[in-house]
């Protein structure tokens, strides 16, 4: 799993502050969604890996995401169950 730190970019007044850590099994791409504990869907903006750098322990990179409006059809993925986006017909 690869350890990130998530960051939020409050656009409305061009800040920046933490959100939470986070592991993933694939690192995020720029403009792909994911989904947070709080049950809030982000659009990732930008990924800032840590030059050289590999932890067991701690973050390898800065993840800045910013909200889905609630408008977005993507706002939707949380609450998807894992066999809603998995392949389980047979």
């Amino acid at each position: 799993m690869i350890k990130v730190v998530l960051v939020m970019h409050d656009r409305q007044h061009e800040d920046y502050y933490r959100i939470n850590k986070a592991e993933f099994a694939v690192m995020p791409q720029k403009g792909q969604y994911i989904y947070n504990s709080d049950g809030k869907t982000y659009e990732v903006e930008q990924i800032v890996s840590f030059a050289g750098y590999e932890a067991h322990n701690g973050a390898v990179a800065i993840i800045i995401v910013h909200p889905l409006s609630q408008d977005d059809p993507a706002s939707g993925i949380y609450g998807l169950s894992e066999d809603d986006l998995l392949d389980t017909k047979k």
